[in-house]
Order: C-alpha cells, then sequence, then structure tokens
C-alpha cells in the first residue's frame, strides 16, 4: 500500500481549526457606577473574556449573585427617618 497524501489533506492539516468554545474577548466597555461592590462585580465580568464558552456561565451566575446581594443590602440599610405626617387640617 502507498501512503499518499492529498493535497486536501494537507490544507486540512495547514490550516488551524477553528474552534468557536475558544476564549475570546468580547470587548464589552463597562462603566464604573462609583459603587465599589457593584464595580468589583462588573470586573469579575472580564475573567469570562479567558475562559471557554461553557465557563462562561459560572461567571455570570456569581456576578448575577453579588448583584443581587449588593441590591438587597441597598434595601436594607437604614435611611434618614421619615418625616412624622402632619395631622394639622387647614381650614378655609
Amino acid at each position: 500500500m502507498s501512503e499518499s497524501v492529498s493535497e486536501a489533506d494537507i490544507d486540512t492539516e495547514a490550516a488551524p481549526a477553528y474552534d468557536p468554545a475558544a476564549p475570546a474577548p468580547l470587548n464589552v466597555a463597562r462603566t464604573p457606577t462609583g459603587n465599589a461592590e457593584v464595580d468589583a462585580r462588573l470586573d469579575r465580568l472580564a475573567d469570562a473574556d479567558h475562559l471557554a464558552t461553557d465557563g462562561h456561565v459560572e461567571v455570570y451566575e456569581d456576578v448575577h449573585r453579588g448583584l443581587r446581594d449588593a441590591l438587597t443590602a441597598l434595601d436594607a440599610r437604614p435611611g434618614p427617618a421619615a418625616p412624622s405626617p402632619s395631622y394639622h387640617q387647614s381650614r378655609s
């Protein structure tokens, strides 16, 4: 048997295979919010740029959980006391 290599085989071996799941930066701009906790969570999204697509879910869920916790903490913080209602009725 002869072991000949066809031209098609050479082209396939020479060109790197395209892998859609390979890591690739998304280059999505993230604008700082001014809240350090939220900004840290948004910066975590950059980690997905270095992972294969099947690793993105873990990063997105972590960011979502952190943002949800930050929003919940904002709701739990005591704010200024609400003004007491005025029961004084004006007479006309």
